[in-house]
């Protein structure tokens, strides 16, 4: 049994986080105040384009009114708790929620843009056997403050305030695919996500967007119509026998239901909108000709337009599985290749400090199980169930 542990919360501070109110409930608090409507528009630029956080700064609303937001609000940040960089650019925070939870973020570069891998949970419910968080059990879910504020600090660490354009952003993408399920947190990853699409503040365009999914079906239909941005599913296998082994969620959701769910997705989302197969190479598991070459039959028959992202498996402490030789993985890939569909095969990236694809594990309290417990005993034993709101 891995142990974990929290640290200690943060002082308690009374004062509501303005941080993840959508617009209405902005209007409603400065309403309350007998604020007119122009200055919710004026408050959002502050917090979403500026990434101010202090309220005195904000030299566009009177001196009376910021004194009482002071009062009364704040504009608050995940904690750090640790910082690592790479020898390759990747830049991994170690975050503590208010109540001392923790989960990892990670900034992923490339020359002139870069990637954001945002957490959606406290641990993951889907125990995925391939995946270091799926060792850490679900916590909780994290609230959409929790999760803007995760990138508003990566921006607070790159200087990249005021919002800049696209052309000149380093921090260009955000991805749903850190710890956690983000379609099993639904209402909150929606509420943030069109926060940080809203234009008038990150202004991040949907197609800068990408939801990563384990497969949990039953949202990802709502999600095209909530959000239509970019889809990944966690596919990593091409028949049921494999993914039941590998990813247990598949028992309740086979393929055959999730690549259906893709292809609606694909259809709400706009037929432009490719869905990308995530597929992670396990050695003697995943890897060989004839299993890529039945992933080419299953998704040519699917009639969804998709590409793939190989990623040859990461290794963590205690991890049961292998990479594969580079040969078998770029043989695999040309399979696909030769298919006609784009394989790229991912260079890992933050290796050194575990934050690569499938390593990313806080070291976040483990709560007790007393409510699984109850819900097992009342016969609720569905382990992809949405979890109970925190």
């Amino acid at each position: 049994m891995i142990e974990t542990q929290t640290i200690a919360p943060a002082p308690a501070d009374t004062r509501r986080d303005l941080i993840g109110l959508s617009r209405e409930e902005l209007a409603q608090e400065l309403a309350a105040l007998g604020e007119k409507p122009f200055r919710v528009k004026q408050l959002w630029h502050w917090i979403y384009h500026q990434g101010e956080t202090d309220f005195p700064a904000m030299t566009t609303l009177a001196k009376g009114l910021r004194e009482t937001l002071a009062e009364r609000f704040a504009v608050r940040r995940p904690r750090v708790v640790t910082e690592q960089n790479s020898a390759d650019g990747t830049r991994k925070w170690l975050l503590a929620m208010p109540d001392g939870n923790q989960v990892e973020t990670v900034h992923i570069p490339e020359e002139d843009r870069g990637a954001v891998c945002v957490s959606t949970q406290v641990g993951c419910t889907m125990t995925c056997r391939f995946c270091h968080t799926g060792t850490q059990l679900l916590v909780r879910n994290l609230s959409a403050a929790e999760i803007v504020g995760q990138f508003m600090l990566a921006r607070d660490s790159y200087g990249e305030w005021p919002t800049p354009t696209d052309e000149t952003r380093h921090l260009s993408n955000v991805v749903l695919m850190g710890m956690g399920e983000p379609l099993l947190n639904y209402d909150a990853v929606v509420r943030a996500m069109k926060i940080v699409m809203d234009p008038e503040g990150i202004a991040m365009s949907k197609r800068r967007v990408t939801l990563s999914t384990s497969g949990y079906v039953p949202n990802i239909r709502r999600c095209a119509a909530d959000l239509g941005v970019k889809l990944a599913v966690s596919l990593h296998a091409a028949t049921d026998e494999v993914r039941d082994a590998i990813m247990p969620i598949n028992r309740k959701y086979p393929i055959a239901e999730l690549l259906a769910a893709c292809r609606d997705y694909q259809e709400i989302a706009g037929a432009r909108q490719y869905v990308t197969f995530e597929y992670i190479l396990l050695k003697g598991v995943n890897d060989s000709l004839a299993d890529a070459r039945q992933l080419v039959r299953l998704i040519e028959s699917s009639g969804i337009g998709a590409k793939f992202n190989l990623i040859p498996f990461n290794a963590w402490p205690g991890a049961p599985y292998e990479t594969p030789a580079v040969k078998t993985v770029q043989a695999f890939a040309e399979v696909l290749t030769a298919a006609g569909f784009a394989a790229p095969i991912r260079v890992p990236r933050g290796r050194d400090i575990l934050a690569a694809c499938g390593q990313l594990r806080s070291a976040s309290e483990r709560q007790k199980l007393s409510r699984v417990r109850a819900r097992q005993a009342e016969g609720i034993d569905d382990p992809h169930a949405p979890p109970e709101k925190s």
